[in-house]
């Protein structure tokens, strides 16, 4: 029979939704699970959110829309980047796709031959691998454990950028750390990336709005001006505004790589639909209390969190300060067995499964994100969930022998 192409067979599913897949389905067995798997925010945006898109439906014209994106979203867009400093874009340096994802993908196909070399910390949104892997681009890690707080070091990015990779992929806030770059740092990671002028730099911030502890965000182009005409900048609406579902992302950067991405979309999606672009609007332009409010309950979420882990005997788990994930390094449990059960703890993955099995609780193995000696606790479940599910956690670490 004819042969699928070769670049199926460097596609894999995603590790997070195997895991959240798992759960749903021992759940649905009549299992008591807990989920902290998963990087939904578990809340919905504001009802003019919703009012924007019932008004687009009822005004439907049926016609296809802008392959970059409607004029009031675009303005919008830029309103909305403008408040944390990037000034001095236009439309032009604009680009919409179904999702932050749909967008990294495509900066994939727009960026990088076959054969061209991406390079990125780990740990890693699983993803970037993926994407990476199946349009044919060699993979640069930069390893950045958990004794350097999960963070890259300026001398870190000076060697690897010295290998020539075409594209430098950063993410800040960090998923699965949940790790935030202070202003020092990025500006002094800006400093290496300026001795690198044929390096494309995709920073990769949909968390950007998600910071704890009074910080705030800032970027490679804010540190760096000049690097204005090669930094390509990502957000979405997936986690400030609790809308994953709603698909929306978009790219603000040099017009080249915002017209590629347009004609891509011209190729395959044509447009976003547009009572997405309605709701979308509504939540950049809107009320923001709903955000606002989320961010404080994230806040305390995270401190909840992190009492529990820093009570753990062994576990190390540096303190996040964006996002809403940590990510301890379980490392100490390894060749222990679970008592009750029996099991022994060779490996994350190891670990996970346990967990899993003998106290209902899910989390991702650090594996699925180029750090084995961790996991990744999503702490976006309900919060009535979130003590019962942390003490679970707590006794499976107390149980092992």
């Amino acid at each position: 029979m004819p042969q699928l192409a070769a670049r199926i067979g460097r596609a894999k599913p995603s590790a997070i939704m195997a895991v959240a897949e798992k759960a749903k389905r021992l759940k649905a067995e009549g299992r008591d699970i807990i989920s902290f798997s998963i990087g939904v925010p578990n809340f919905l945006p504001g009802p003019h959110v919703y009012e924007a898109a019932r008004q687009a439906v009822d005004k439907d014209s049926g016609q296809y829309g802008s392959n970059r994106g409607p004029d009031a979203l675009l303005d919008a867009l830029l309103e909305h980047i403008e408040q944390i400093g990037l000034t001095g874009y236009t439309r032009a340096n604009c680009a919409t796709g179904i999702g932050a994802k749909h967008v990294i993908y495509n900066l994939a196909e727009a960026l990088l031959d076959e054969g061209d070399t991406i390079a990125f910390p780990a740990p890693y949104w699983t993803s970037y691998v993926d994407i990476a892997e199946i349009v044919n681009a060699k993979i640069q890690l930069l390893p950045c454990p958990a004794s350097q707080n999960y963070k890259l070091t300026p001398q870190q990015l000076d060697e690897a950028l010295a290998k020539k990779p075409k594209v430098f992929l950063f993410n800040n806030p960090s998923n699965p750390t949940g790790m935030v770059y202070t202003k020092d740092e990025i500006v002094a990671l800006a400093d290496v990336l300026v001795k690198y002028p044929d390096t494309w730099v995709i920073a990769d911030d949909i968390y950007n709005r998600m910071l704890f502890d009074g910080l705030e965000y800032y970027n490679f182009v804010l540190a760096r001006p000049e690097l204005r005409d090669r930094v390509i900048f990502l957000d979405s609406l997936s986690k400030t505004y609790g809308m994953p579902g709603w698909r929306l992302g978009f790219m603000v950067g040099p017009e080249v790589v915002a017209k590629a991405l347009v004609t891509l979309n011209s190729n395959h999606i044509t447009n976003v639909p547009e009572v997405v672009n309605a709701a979308g609007i509504a939540a950049l332009t809107g009320p923001q209390d709903v955000p606002n409010q989320k961010r404080v309950e994230f806040q305390a979420k995270r401190d909840q969190v992190m009492d529990v882990m820093n009570a753990i005997p062994g576990l190390v788990c540096p303190r996040p300060q964006g996002a809403f994930y940590v990510f301890p390094d379980i490392s100490c449990a390894f060749g222990k067995t679970h008592g009750p059960s029996g099991t022994k703890i060779e490996n994350d993955v190891d670990f996970c499964n346990a967990l899993l099995e003998a106290k209902g609780v899910a989390c991702v193995p650090g594996s699925a994100f180029g750090e084995p000696r961790a996991l990744r606790i999503s702490y976006t479940c309900p919060t009535p969930q979130l003590a019962p599910g942390l003490q679970r956690f707590q006794e499976f670490f107390a149980e092992l022998v």
